[in-house]
């Protein structure tokens, strides 16, 4: 009798848990897609101004002054995306300040053109929102370090539009090697309610069509894992480059005003000698180029030094873009050197590259399928898992944990790039 009341009791346990956290991922959903909603639009407003005034370029020394300022006026250490992380492995709180000062700091970026991209601005705001809600419905730690997961997922998918992959991503991303199953249904059901409402209310999800899809043969699947291999390098390169030029930067100028000016000057000089505006903001009509077959020799190079220098000397934004960006232009050069077609080494560059910077193989996969449909679905595979174990322990976020080895089923304990 006592183990068939202790199964009854642990059914209803599991009952009540899963209610409790539809509820609970419904509400964030709700809050994050409306905030990513918003972003995204803000966003597109944005571009557009900038892309009709390009004088407005020469105003971003002055933009950069004014997010340094918003910074220090709310008292945030710019950490980025790693306040976030840490957080999951704390207590789960993430200032509430963080996610309208990441907003505006965006913005500004991305009106005035500096080179960022918007998925590091999502996943902190998304885990602002988690914990804030988590803090009214006085979530214990381990509830809390969720609901901050269940943020991320939900503004990631309003303004990416792949609910799978911004799911994914927030379960694999803190701790590499592990999973946290345990976030499944808060984590899904957030980012496809946050999905839900960005797309009724007109956002567009990231996609693209491509043109010719190899057939999976050994010769073609050969090729594409070298590509990989040589994506793996780039995303390196990438981490890299990011984390020096910051300490670079701020070892050179360590006023943070002057870094800032100093940096949005550079970005308007590289501009000036570049001749072109196709490094300043995302670059999402970059990548659709390169996905189309088209790419300068060049571009992955000038995209990470304008990437570089922007988040280094502290505007806003995300890594994730430009590393797609990279990852286009790159595969679109190299692939066809390899005897693949342009376009879809390009679309395989991207996922490879971006699984590479942030170590999460199944949210990379998962990008795979949401953005180019499903096709070739076998070639982004095999790219990923070369891609993922040979850009060995660099990480786009320094507070990235590795809990195991890429190289052997040993637990391991500390941060990338350390």
């Amino acid at each position: 009798m006592d183990i068939i009341k202790e199964k009854a009791d642990l059914a209803a346990k599991f009952k009540t848990t899963f209610i409790k956290w539809v509820l609970i991922s419904v509400l964030i959903g709700a809050a994050g897609g409306t905030a990513g909603l918003f972003f995204y639009s803000c966003l597109n407003k944005v571009t557009s101004v900038r892309v009709e005034n390009e004088f407005i370029l020469w105003f971003l020394p002055l933009g950069g002054l004014l997010i340094i300022a918003l910074y220090k006026l709310f008292k945030i250490e710019s950490k980025g995306t790693d306040c976030v992380l840490q957080s999951i492995y704390t207590d789960g709180k993430v200032p509430a300040a963080l996610a309208p000062v990441i907003f505006v700091s965006t913005v500004i970026t991305h009106l005035l053109g500096g080179s960022a991209g918007r998925e590091g601005a999502a996943l902190q705001m998304g885990g602002s929102i988690g914990s804030e809600i988590g803090k009214l419905l006085r979530l214990d730690t381990n509830d809390m370090q969720l609901a901050v997961m269940c943020g991320m997922s939900a503004v990631f998918s309003a303004v990416f539009g792949t609910p799978l992959t911004a799911a994914f991503f927030a379960i694999e991303v803190s701790s590499v090697g592990l999973m946290y199953y345990t976030g499944l249904i808060p984590c899904i059901v957030a980012s496809y309610v946050a999905y839900g409402i960005s797309t009724a209310f007109g956002a567009q999800p990231v996609k693209f069509i491509l043109s010719i899809i190899p057939d999976v043969s050994l010769l073609n699947m050969v090729k594409a894992g070298v590509l990989a291999v040589l994506c793996a390098g780039l995303s390196i390169v990438f981490c890299l480059t990011m984390r020096e030029t910051g300490k670079i930067l701020k070892r050179l100028f360590k006023n943070a005003y002057i870094r800032a000016a100093v940096g949005g000057a550079v970005i308007v000089a590289l501009t000036l000698i570049c001749g072109t505006y196709d490094y300043n903001g995302a670059g999402m009509d970059v990548i659709k180029r390169a996905i189309s077959g088209k790419a300068v020799a060049f571009a992955f190079i000038l995209k990470i030094i304008f990437t570089a220098v922007t988040i280094g000397s502290g505007y806003k934004g995300g890594e994730i873009v430009p590393t797609f960006f990279a990852g286009a232009t790159f595969g679109c050069i190299a692939g066809e050197i390899l005897g693949l077609d342009a376009g879809f080494s390009a679309a395989v560059g991207m996922i490879a590259t971006f699984c590479g910077v942030v170590n999460c193989p199944v949210a990379s996969i998962l990008l795979g399928i949401e953005v180019f449909g499903g096709q070739g679905t076998g070639f982004f595979a095999l790219a990923c898992v070369i891609s993922y174990m040979l850009s060995g322990y660099c990480s786009l976020y320094s507070a990235q944990r590795f809990a195991f080895s890429k190289l052997k089923t040993k637990a391991l304990s500390f941060n990338a790039n350390g």
